[in-house]
Order: structure tokens, then sequence, then C-alpha cells
């Protein structure tokens, strides 16, 4: 798809929605409830999917911004750091010793 059928369909499909509840900082945040549509529709090439969010952003598609950012947080989770390098080809520039420093930093939230 190209970016701008993308968000004419996206807002197609939503228009009717009711509109979210004000109170987002409250709210809990998930990236489990993404309806059915919305993750068929997201199912593109990550460079479609970072330009839909990239549109999302400056035209403030709340709506659209929030399930395309959930859907890179799923494809994130759960992943290790080289896992997420090789998925998004994002090139290591630690050193070793820097990357042992972070991990050090970091154990409290590793796994057990």
């Amino acid at each position: 798809i190209d970016v701008s059928s993308g968000i004419n369909a996206e807002y197609g499909h939503h228009k009717d929605d009711p509109p979210k509840p004000e109170d987002e900082e409250n709210m809990e945040k998930r990236t489990d409830d993404i309806d059915s549509w919305d993750q068929d529709f997201l199912k593109v090439d990550q460079g479609t999917l970072f330009e839909l969010i990239l549109a999302a952003n400056y035209l403030d598609i709340k709506g659209l911004l929030e399930v395309t950012c959930k859907t890179v947080a799923n494809m994130i989770k759960g992943k290790k750091a080289e896992e997420i390098r090789k998925a998004f080809n994002i090139k290591n520039d630690f050193t070793p010793e820097e990357e042992e420093q972070i991990r050090k930093e970091n154990e409290w939230c590793e796994d057990p």
C-alpha cells in the first residue's frame, strides 16, 4: 500500500469509532489490543510501516499513530538487543566494554 491510500483506508475503517477517553495518562498501556482489521492492514514492509508512523504523527492522527507504534512494539517485545538490531538493520556502535557496562547497569530488567 502507499501511505496516502493507507491513511484513507484506516480512516474509512475507523470513521465511526467512538472517541477514546481523554484521560490517557491513567490508561493501561497495552499492545495486545489491536483489532484484526488493523493487524491485517499493517502487514506491510517496515519502510511502509515507518512511513505510516511519520504521516500519522505529522497529520496528528492519534488512532493510526497508536496502532502503528503498538505494531512496532510487538515486533520488539521479547527480543534480545541483537535480535532487534537484526530485525531493524541497526548497527551496533557500542564497544564490547560499553555493551558490557550497559548490560550490568540493566541486569534488573533481564529475564532470570
